[in-house]
């Protein structure tokens, strides 16, 4: 089966991602597609929280074993058994920055398909340095009177 989640980041009411994942995935190999996806920077300290349908915090999962498992044991089926349906992947921990990841449904793993993938995009790539998120918006009357006219009588 494919697991599909809806990524959301708090404060960036732009930013929408739907991402299809294989149910057998582990939450490293997660992690190591979104961090490609959102181009993070590969040496920065990342973990999982996952939560309950209420709402409760049930574990956190990182690089490194702290009690609930590392990534690499936890697979996304082993916590849609349990319910924990909605992950927070934390991407900058001095912060407290997130990804929301919501369980969005599930489908048949199609053949001509490669898992996991971006299936719908909306809004610019946060920065992970840089907590307030960046304009793409042109302003024309900016540019027009940052422009140098050439007036040389060559």
């Amino acid at each position: 089966m494919i697991y599909r989640y809806k990524a959301t980041i708090p404060k960036y009411k732009s930013f929408v991602r739907i991402y299809e994942v294989r149910e057998s995935a582990t939450l490293y190999a997660f992690h190591l597609f979104l961090q490609n996806d959102l181009s993070f920077s590969p040496d920065m300290q990342v973990f999982f929280r996952t939560y309950d349908e209420a709402g409760k915090m049930v574990r956190e999962c990182g690089l490194f074993d702290t009690g609930y498992g590392s990534m690499d044991q936890i697979h996304l089926e082993t916590l849609h058994n349990k319910g924990e349906k909605t992950l927070h992947y934390v991407f900058d921990i001095f912060k407290k920055r997130y990804l929301t990841l919501e369980f969005d449904g599930m489908e048949e793993e199609s053949l001509r398909k490669a898992y996991p993938r971006t299936i719908m995009e909306r809004g610019g790539v946060p920065d992970q340095f840089r907590e307030e998120p960046i304009s793409f918006d042109i302003h024309f009357e900016e540019l027009e009177s940052d422009a140098v006219s050439d007036d040389s009588d060559e």
